[in-house]
């Protein structure tokens, strides 16, 4: 079975012995950048609760990895969060602003603001990294057309500071399980692992489960920088939450690809 904690360690150590070395995309944007680097980002759309379970693997094995959470100040996310930060991980603003208030640029600011307020409580952040809000029709990386978020004391941001033309050109790779699969290019609206599938393609291998990611990296030819994200609330070793998981992506999987379609 794909998407359990036993497969998610299976990744690590596949990672760990093609000679990885896990960095945070803090430590990366800080400079971090020399030898053979995987960081690893973990996007926190729901189920917060979920994300503990990855970051304790994480942990074990001596790894720190980047958590992006949404707004909301939920007793358990709260909870969760501090958990995560005493293991030692980042912790981000996973932003989705524009969303949220339908394209009101001076409301959209003043929240980003308060919301950096909030989880500076439990981390000084210094990452943010943009929510697809896949059903909306504002792409939430354009709050940056009319501000800059280095004000605010940001260092970096995945789409803007990772996945540049310069970084592209160098052969680093970006690879996500937006979809519930590691090559749903079709079904995301914003979240692309484009990179990931140009090579894949030019290299003749598909890279569709974990499983495919594994066999790939155990041939030791991946290149030396490699971003990961995952969803934590896909991972779980719990069947019936796995079951869940498993239908409601293929359901919001359509509907996806249906608005794809549509424009």
């Amino acid at each position: 079975m794909d998407f359990t904690l036993n497969t998610y360690r299976k990744l690590l150590s596949a990672l760990r012995n093609a000679g990885y070395v896990f960095v945070t995309f803090e430590e990366w944007c800080e400079g971090k950048k020399d030898g053979k680097i995987v960081i690893l980002r973990h996007d926190i759309d729901r189920n917060a609760n979920r994300s503990q379970a990855i970051a304790n693997i994480e942990k074990e094995q001596g790894i720190k990895s980047t958590y992006y959470f949404r707004a909301g100040k939920a007793e358990e996310q709260t909870d969760i969060i501090r958990k995560i930060v005493a293991l030692g991980h980042e912790v981000g603003y996973h932003y989705d602003e524009l969303s949220i208030f339908k394209g009101d640029y001076s409301k959209s600011i003043a929240h980003f603001q308060s919301q950096l307020i909030y989880f500076r409580q439990f981390y000084p952040v210094r990452t943010i990294c943009m929510h697809g809000s896949p059903a909306s029709k504002y792409d939430n990386r354009d709050l940056w057309k009319k501000f800059d978020y280095h004000d605010s004391g940001i260092i970096g941001e995945p789409y803007f500071d990772f996945l540049t033309p310069e970084n592209l050109n160098k052969g680093m790779l970006y690879f996500t399980d937006t979809a519930r699969m590691w090559d749903g290019g079709k079904y995301n609206v914003r979240d692309k692992a484009f990179i990931a599938e140009k090579t894949s393609t030019q290299n003749k291998v598909h890279i569709h489960s974990t499983f495919d990611l594994i066999n790939w990296l155990e041939k030791n030819d991946a290149p030396n920088t490699i971003m990961i994200t995952s969803h934590p609330q896909r991972w779980t070793d719990n069947l019936f939450d796995w079951l869940v998981e498993l239908i409601s992506q293929s359901l919001k999987n359509k509907l996806k690809r249906l608005f794809l379609i549509s424009h």
